[in-house]
């Protein structure tokens, strides 16, 4: 007898700033782009193991008008540029961005600004992902929450590679990338 088939994809959501690239402050143009150091394996990595590739990160720089939503879209594009350079199988599918500022205490909040799960629902949603199935890797506490929040399992980067509340703690994204194949290779 044969397994009944999985409903949708498995999925790598990523945070952007500390975990892909450099989080230098606001990362406004693409010059402050600068990828951390085996991400772009990592991402290679992530597609040769079946995953989709998500990008989910918060960007509250536009709507406190530090800059617009152009300057999110030409960072992004670089971080995809220099991603292909580094490694052509590193592609990024989809990328989802919160442009709103926190909210204050007497205002409510979106529902896509992370710890909110909305973006990545949308992407479940838009690209048939099993979140389940799924991973969303950050470097904080906020990436971690929206991650439960939305089904998946979850990692935490951080200096000491602890988990912090996460599925698990990594020190890299390539690190992160090492212990999911490994606690897949064990289910």
């Amino acid at each position: 007898m044969t397994a009944p088939p999985r409903e949708g994809r498995p999925a790598l959501f990523l945070d952007r700033d500390g975990t892909l690239n450099a989080d230098t402050g606001y990362v406004d143009t693409p010059e402050r782009v600068h990828l951390l150091p085996g991400a772009a394996a990592a991402v290679a990595r992530a597609r040769a193991l079946g995953y989709l590739v998500v990008v989910v990160s918060n960007q509250s720089g536009v709507g406190r008008g530090m800059f617009g939503p152009e300057a999110v879209e030409q960072v992004n594009a670089r971080v995809d540029a220099l991603l292909a350079e580094a490694d052509p199988a590193a592609r990024l599918d989809a990328v989802y961005t919160c442009p709103h500022a926190p909210a204050g205490d007497d205002e409510a909040g979106c529902e896509c600004r992370k710890p909110a799960p909305g973006l990545l629902l949308k992407a479940i949603r838009e690209h048939r992902i099993d979140p389940a199935r799924s991973w969303m890797v950050g470097d904080k506490a906020s990436d971690v929450e929206a991650g439960r929040a939305a089904g998946t399992r979850t990692v935490l980067i951080s200096a000491d590679g602890g988990p912090g509340g996460a599925d698990l703690g990594a020190r890299s994204l390539a690190d992160a990338l090492d212990r999911i194949a490994r606690r897949e290779a064990a289910a």
